[in-house]
């Protein structure tokens, strides 16, 4: 029984896979032929299957890019960053996609230690950061072996400095891995879905409007109260709008 239901989940597994396959292709060829409203459809059906990628969120970013679709494009290649953080390409397309924004906000200086900080737990994400980490131990082990089989006092010094600096280097990665995520859990970024949105001062709908922004621009969400979200946005002003106004990035 073990060996059939086993079977089973192989099949289906394959057949799953074939299945996003077949609907990816597809959704390139009507992208290629400038059919983006069906491609978006068969794209999304890989979605609803449970397969997420960097790839396939570009590809959706690129679809209502063209279709000149601000806050979805904006929202699905913020989406593809965050699982590739280090791709130029979908880099540079986020750039001209958030300058059909509205809104131009200027985000709120940083020192320079600051900036550095950032791009480097950001070189990678959480996971990756532990995968390097993770390599590093098999080095750390492979070179204290080596370490003590091998004779010559000069091989066993080389042997000795590898497995103590890859030892060092697995816990900066692990420490780095910690603070990324760390910085993960307390930015909850989302992207402004309304054409336009009052920003209240206080989470009801008789509050006076603090600001107003527009599709595609990015927020921070802070808290949440009922139907409503406090969010903080690039220069430090926050606000409360309601949650069918924003969708957030991290939300899979």
């Amino acid at each position: 029984m073990k060996k059939i239901a086993f079977l089973i989940l192989l099949l289906s597994f394959s057949f799953g896979f074939a299945q996003n396959e077949a609907l990816f292709n597809r959704a390139t060829e009507l992208y290629n032929d400038a059919e983006y409203a069906a491609a978006i459809d068969n794209y999304k059906q890989i979605l609803d299957n449970g397969q997420h990628s960097a790839s396939l969120y570009f590809n959706l970013g690129n679809c209502y890019y063209k279709l000149n679709a601000i806050g979805p494009s904006i929202y699905y290649y913020e989406k593809a960053l965050l699982l590739s953080p280090n791709n130029e390409e979908i880099r540079n397309n986020l750039a001209f996609a958030q300058n059909m924004r509205l809104d131009a906000i200027e985000e709120m200086p940083k020192t320079e230690m600051s900036r550095i900080y950032n791009s480097v737990i950001g070189i990678f994400t959480s996971d990756q950061w532990s995968y390097l980490a993770i390599s590093l131990v098999f080095l750390f082990v492979l070179a204290y072996m080596a370490y003590y089989f091998l004779r010559p006092a000069n091989q066993k010094r080389a042997a000795f400095i590898s497995s103590m600096l890859s030892l060092v280097l697995c816990l900066v990665c692990i420490l780095l891995a910690y603070l990324n995520h760390q910085q993960n859990r307390n930015d909850d970024p989302a992207i402004i879905f309304a054409k336009e949105v009052n920003v209240n001062a206080e989470p009801n709908v008789n509050s006076s409007t603090a600001f107003t922004l527009h599709e595609g621009t990015k927020v921070n969400v802070l808290d949440e109260l009922d139907e409503w979200r406090r969010i903080r946005i690039a220069d430090g002003q926050t606000g409360w709008l309601q949650v069918d106004s924003i969708k957030k990035i991290k939300e899979f």
